[in-house]
């Protein structure tokens, strides 16, 4: 499971690319509402599928070569979405060394959940309405330098010239549609799959501090793109790829790892609903 492969790297860059194509030139080709409305949706789960990228990158696993693995995390997914792979790596390291203990640098936005009903719907209209969003890119705006970003204005040159090549530069606007309305909200739903369901977050047994996400194939395609949900069995081993976590969840689950344990979500529907239970902890304050 930890066998690292070029080739499979590179497909899933390659898939993600067209469907990144495909929800741009969708609106283009058949511009009306509807076309709009799902182009903003794919646009939205593929950008958390580029996090998912510069995530694996920051482990080392996603390529077997090690340069590829900083070259498309940081400059090609991380510059997409104006992210440090190197300031995320640093940070992110740090949650799996300390995961399940105090020092875990993630455990305040875990211990927002679960939650009442109302701080849900207040959280979730948030996203939807932009607020979150919008936040969000004011305070990639107030840190904005040339240096610290040229990560970010040398991938988006390369989306805009080649829209504007494609004769579909209107479309770039959907990028930001898509950053300000649906990827926070999908990267909510992702951060409660993980660790906002899980019955003990100071457990040190992953089952307990961790959850995976069993998803339905829409679910894969707009919130849960390149195998994300399997969280936990990213947790039990960082050295396994993504594109390695599914035959690995179904070996676990083969062998009665997860019997016992609350630690599996049935899609995001469910997810949410597991983030506003009462049954196993307290609600976090609203």
């Amino acid at each position: 499971f930890m066998v690292r492969s070029d080739a499979r790297a590179w497909w899933m860059v390659f898939v993600n690319a067209l469907m990144f194509a495909g929800a741009f030139a969708l609106p283009a080709l058949w511009p009306n509402p509807l076309t709009i409305v799902l182009s903003v949706l794919i646009l939205g789960g593929r950008q958390l599928g580029l996090a998912i990228f510069y995530h694996d990158c920051s482990h080392g696993v996603f390529f077997k070569t090690r340069w590829l693995n900083d070259v498309v995390g940081h400059w090609l997914a991380g510059g997409l979405l104006n992210t440090s792979m190197y300031a995320y790596r640093a940070y992110h390291l740090k949650h799996h060394q300390f995961a399940g203990t105090e020092d875990d640098p993630d455990i305040g936005i875990a211990r927002a959940y679960p939650t009442s009903a109302d701080s849900m719907k207040r959280k979730l209209s948030r996203d939807l309405s932009g607020r979150t969003g919008f936040k969000a890119l004011r305070g990639q705006l107030s840190r904005f330098g040339f240096k610290r970003n040229l990560p970010f204005i040398l991938a988006h040159s390369l989306l805009i010239a080649t829209l504007w090549a494609s004769g579909i530069l209107w479309t770039y606007v959907l990028w930001w549609a898509a950053y300000i309305f649906v990827h926070q909200l999908i990267t909510r739903l992702r951060f409660m799959g993980e660790h906002g369901v899980c019955v003990d977050l100071l457990s040190p047994d992953a089952r307990e501090n961790t959850c995976t996400t069993r998803v339905a194939w829409w679910e894969r395609l707009l919130i849960a793109p390149n195998y994300v949900n399997y969280h936990l069995e990213h947790h039990l081993s960082a050295a396994v790829p993504c594109y390695r976590l599914k035959p690995l969840h179904k070996l676990l689950t083969d062998k009665g790892f997860f019997d016992g344990f609350d630690c599996l979500s049935h899609g995001y529907i469910d997810v949410v609903k597991r983030a506003m239970r009462t049954d196993k902890v307290e609600l976090a304050p609203a």
